[in-house]
């Protein structure tokens, strides 16, 4: 056995709601993977999983995939959508607790409802990954919207705290943890940090570049992108392109809604001939975007950790983001890219410095690469969870 695996072998089980392509579906295939590399048997249960937009590996045999549930409503009239969510998982969690013997360890992320449920099977110890509290992204406008989320609010506080051990994706995802669920908090529980992580050996350092600006993201209204657009037209510079890439879903309304809206932007702006729309490209596909750019825009504010960050140096590639959330502990300003407030003016000037000296985004790019090889890679993130996972199977707390 390699140097560094665990000899405790465990049957571990992952719940995810939605097995489709985004920074929550990689971290769960990255944990899935490298499980299995330490020599653990590794079961992924969701509620959806498109073959044809999905991760590579959720469809390569390393490790089973089993869907239930997928009949049922992700909205009821495009409202609903968390208490559809929560019943979705609740499928999920019940047909594993009674269709699949006992597992040692089971990771859920999301949605923590699921756990009381998986609290039955008395053997398994559960982890729970908190990408950010749910309740904070969930709006809260009206009376009626408040009615609706006060009780899957205090759900959600309550179920969380019946973890195992809790993990969370940044330092930021861990101090909004504790703001937000104040008796938890109150209780001693502390999450703890487990930074996702990228593959770095799928990226290889590039020969050559072309003056394109690349911004990778769902095509969500969250993530700003129309921040990306407004600076990009602010340039002024023919030369220079923009690529508007990331993952789509034709069953969600905000995802075709936002699309139309930027390209409306585009038009708006006059500069439509020079920006190029992308949806749900293919890992390779994705790659050789990176490859083949200048610069990574990453415009979500407060985001909670933001992968794309990540993955960019990983490819070489300086990074322009956003003053705030997980970019603040991932990208070092001046280094491996441009920290910025979040405005046209500000990264639009990020973006005419590297247009003015390439020579500096490729100087950036080699150092961006060298930070995530030494604190976010794979193989970091891999020991980092085994240790996690092996010491609360053992009854062991941090």
């Amino acid at each position: 056995m390699a140097k560094g695996r665990t000899t405790s072998k465990l049957n571990i089980a992952i719940i995810h709601p939605d097995l489709g392509i985004g920074g929550a579906e990689r971290l769960i295939v990255d944990a899935a993977v490298e499980l299995a590399s330490h020599g653990h048997k590794v079961h992924i249960f969701t509620a959806h999983h498109d073959k044809n937009r999905c991760f590579e590996e959720t469809i390569s045999g390393n490790f089973p995939v089993t869907v239930y549930g997928s009949f049922l409503p992700r909205h009821i009239f495009y409202r609903l959508h968390a208490l559809c969510a929560y019943l979705r998982c609740l499928f999920v969690a019940i047909c594993m607790l009674f269709m699949w013997p006992s597992f040692d360890v089971i990771l859920a992320d999301q949605v923590s409802i699921v756990i009381p449920v998986l609290k039955l099977k008395r053997s398994a110890k559960i982890v729970f990954y908190c990408h950010f509290p749910d309740l904070l992204l969930a709006q809260h406008t009206t009376f009626l919207r408040k009615l609706y989320r006060t009780p899957i609010d205090y759900v959600e506080e309550v179920t969380t705290g019946m973890a195992d051990l809790i993990l969370v994706n940044s330092n930021f995802t861990a101090s909004t943890f504790a703001k937000t669920f104040t008796n938890l908090n109150a209780k001693g529980i502390r999450p703890a940090v487990l930074y996702p992580a990228v593959n770095v050996d799928q990226f290889k350092e590039p020969t050559s570049f072309k003056l394109n600006f690349l911004s990778i993201n769902r095509f969500e209204r969250k993530k700003n992108i129309e921040l990306a657009i407004s600076a990009f037209a602010m340039l002024h510079s023919p030369e220079a392109s923009l690529t508007v890439a990331g993952g789509f879903d034709i069953r969600l309304k905000e995802n075709v809604e936002y699309l139309e809206e930027l390209k409306a932007l585009a038009e708006r702006e006059g500069i439509s001939n020079r920006i190029r729309f992308i949806t749900s490209c293919s890992t390779t596909e994705r790659n050789t975007l990176l490859s083949e750019c200048l610069c990574v825009i990453y415009t979500p504010k407060d985001e909670h950790f933001g992968i794309v960050p990540v993955e960019a140096m990983a490819a070489y590639k300086p990074v322009i983001a956003c003053n705030s959330g997980g970019p603040l502990e991932s990208v070092k300003n001046g280094v491996t890219g441009f920290l910025c407030d979040p405005t046209p003016e500000e990264f639009s000037s990020a973006m005419a410095k590297l247009i003015k000296d390439p020579k500096e985004a490729e100087r950036m790019g080699r150092e961006a690469r060298k930070h995530v090889v030494d604190s976010f890679s794979t193989h970091t993130f891999g020991q980092s969870l085994n240790r996690y996972i092996v010491d609360i199977h053992r009854g062991k707390e941090d």
